[in-house]
């Protein structure tokens, strides 16, 4: 067999069934789809079986997160590469297999495929890993935008493929759609189970560049609703990782960090940290000149306050993060 798709559930019932459904549409020349779910309690293995038969489906008992219930099914698979599909993508074209193809016949450790939006319009698919984390500051409130003025007067390389219209190598891929060879999976290892949503695929991408490069065929796309699959079971909004007020960005910042501890080690873990201390107050002083000036803030006193906490929690989980020992990184 050439190809498992591993797609992780977790109360996502109908963006899941909407995405077996595009799969299947466009076939797969040589594979099989595996359901993991992580103990949504929504009927879905009933669904499958009904309208999907062939499917396969793994109940992790527990929610489990996207590495676990990711490695779970890879640990089972005895295809030449696997595919880590998002709930909340659709398959247009013949994405799957025209990845497939092209990866098995390439030097080539992992790929991805040019991500778009639900309009259309091209969505961030590949990326290069900045120094640091460097990239993780962008998001601040306000002292995200002057990081950004800075790179751009110094011209630094921007830390992502806007679209990428032919074959593009990256340092990691989108996990919304991830394919990789076995035998660099066999060398990088599984992914880190010590994360429980996000990140992960930027820091296994790490360790599978280290087998052969990665990259992303822009030729083909796949629609991924962004954020909707977590926005949906997390009760959450916005797109992408620049909420960072509630538990949702709580999440996100956790993860980020131990990625950074694991990935780039302790003086960047440390200088990361300072900038978002140090964002807290920026923020504030922000919200108080944006509204004197312009008669309207752009975030509410609510997202302050949400982003101040999280920082204080993220700072609370850093002895753990320091000690590098294994723990399961999950407040959602």
């Amino acid at each position: 067999m050439k190809l498992t798709v591993i797609i992780v559930n977790y109360k996502t019932a109908r963006l899941l069934l909407e995405c077996v459904a595009s799969v299947y549409q466009f076939g797969i020349d040589d594979g099989e789809i595996v359901v993991v779910d992580n103990d949504s309690g929504d009927g879905v293995e009933v669904l499958l079986q009904q309208q999907f038969p062939s499917v396969k489906f793994m109940q992790m008992g527990y929610n489990a997160g996207f590495a676990r219930a990711n490695n779970a099914a890879i640990k089972m698979s005895s295809a030449q590469a696997v595919l880590l599909l998002n709930s909340d993508t659709i398959v247009t074209e013949n994405a799957i297999n025209y990845c497939l193809d092209h990866l098995l016949n390439s030097t080539y450790a992992a790929a991805g495929v040019q991500l778009l939006n639900a309009d259309g319009s091209p969505q961030i698919s590949g990326n290069y890993a900045m120094k640091g984390g460097l990239n993780y500051l962008l998001p601040l409130p306000y002292l995200g935008d002057f990081l950004k003025m800075i790179a751009s007067v110094l011209k630094v390389k921007k830390p992502n493929i806007p679209e990428a219209t032919g074959t593009v190598e990256v340092d990691w891929i989108n996990g919304a759609f991830l394919m990789a060879k076995k035998e660099a999976i066999s060398k990088a290892g599984l992914l880190d189970e010590d994360f429980f949503l996000y990140a992960e695929e930027a820091e296994w991408c790490s360790r599978l560049k280290k087998t052969g490069n990665l990259c992303i065929y822009g030729k083909v796309h796949v629609i991924h609703l962004q954020g909707e699959s977590a926005n949906e079971a997390f009760s959450s909004s916005g797109k992408g990782y620049f909420n960072l007020f509630d538990r949702k960005g709580l999440q996100v910042m956790l993860s980020n960090f131990v990625r950074i501890r694991k990935q780039f080690g302790l003086h960047w873990y440390f200088f990361d940290l300072l900038f978002y201390s140090m964002a807290i107050p920026v923020f504030l002083l922000g919200m108080i000149f944006s509204t004197l000036f312009t008669g309207k803030a752009r975030y509410t006193f609510k997202q302050w306050t949400g982003f101040s906490s999280n920082v204080f929690k993220l700072i609370s989980f850093s002895g753990k993060i320091i000690s590098n020992k294994p723990y399961f990184y999950k407040v959602l």
